[in-house]
C-alpha cells in the first residue's frame, strides 16, 4: 500500500478487510475472526481492531452482533451514488467503465453548483474533472467534481479512467468520505446530455448537486451528477 508508513495502522487493517470482503476471501454472512485473532494475525493492538471494525461497520461491510461477533454483509448494494460507498463499490468494477471527458485540472471556483463556497475555499482554487461513466457498457452518469485544491500532491497527474475517485482519495490521501448533503431535481436532456447519454431532446434526466462532507475538517467535495434511469434505479444510503 502505498506510503504505508504514513497511513495510521487502523487504516491499513481496515483497507485489508475491506479487501478480503470484496474479493469474497470473507464472504457474506460468515463470521470474521474473532478481535484477539484479528490482533495476533495484523500485529496490532485491540483497540486498532476495534477502530478498523467500526468503519467497515460505518460503511455497511460488516455487522456487529453481541456476544456473536462481526457478521460479514459482504459489498452494499445499491447503485452507489446515492450512497457513501461510492458507486463503482455498489456497481462492481467489472460492470462499471469510465471515459473521461475532462482529466483533472487546477481551476479557479466562485460557487460549487447550488452550493456556497467559504472564502478559504474561493482563494484555493479547485481540481475540475468530468467523467462519463457506463454500467454494462449503457452510459448512465455523467459527473462534474470539484475538489479543493489542498494537500493533494500529484492528483492530476493521477489516472482515473475505469477507477474510483472515492477509493484514491482513500488509498493515497487517506480522505474518506462520511456523508453529506444531495440536492435532487428532474429536468429535460439538454445538448450535451442528448450526446452522452445518447437520448433525444427533453428525455427525463434526474441531477444530483452534492456536498460530500469528509473526514479532514472543514474539507467537502462537491459533484453534479446527472443520471439516465431508464434500466436502473438508485437507491442507497447518505
Amino acid at each position: 500500500m502505498p506510503l504505508a508508513s504514513k497511513i495510521p495502522a487502523y487504516r491499513i487493517v481496515y483497507e485489508t478487510i475491506r479487501t478480503r470482503i470484496q474479493d469474497e476471501s470473507f464472504q457474506q454472512g460468515t463470521l470474521l475472526p474473532s478481535e484477539h485473532d484479528l490482533c495476533v494475525l495484523y500485529h496490532v493492538t485491540r483497540p486498532t481492531i476495534r477502530k478498523a471494525l467500526d468503519a467497515l461497520v460505518h460503511e455497511g461491510y460488516i455487522k456487529k452482533h453481541q456476544g456473536k461477533g462481526s457478521v460479514v454483509m459482504g459489498v452494499p448494494k445499491g447503485i452507489g451514488i446515492l450512497s457513501i460507498t461510492g458507486t463503482t463499490s455498489a456497481i462492481g468494477q467489472h460492470n462499471l467503465k469510465t471515459r473521461i471527458i475532462v482529466k483533472p485540472e487546477v481551476r479557479t471556483w466562485t460557487s460549487a453548483f447550488s452550493f456556497s463556497l467559504t472564502e478559504h475555499e474561493k482563494e484555493l482554487g479547485c481540481i475540475y474533472m468530468e467523467r462519463l461513466r457506463y454500467v454494462n457498457d449503457n452510459p448512465v452518469f455523467y459527473d462534474i467534481t470539484m475538489i479543493p485544491n489542498l494537500n493533494l500532491p500529484r492528483f492530476t497527474s493521477r489516472s482515473f479512467e475505469n477507477k474510483s475517485l472515492f477509493d484514491i482519495l482513500r488509498k493515497h490521501y487517506q480522505i474518506q468520505i462520511m456523508g453529506g448533503e444531495q440536492q435532487i431535481m428532474a429536468h429535460g436532456a439538454d445538448k450535451t446530455l442528448q450526446k452522452y447519454f445518447r437520448v433525444p431532446k427533453d428525455h427525463p434526466v434526474l441531477q444530483l448537486n452534492r456536498r460530500m462532507e469528509t473526514n479532514r475538517v472543514n474539507f467537502y467535495v462537491y459533484s453534479q451528477v446527472f443520471c439516465n434511469t431508464d434500466d436502473y434505479v438508485l437507491y442507497g444510503r447518505f
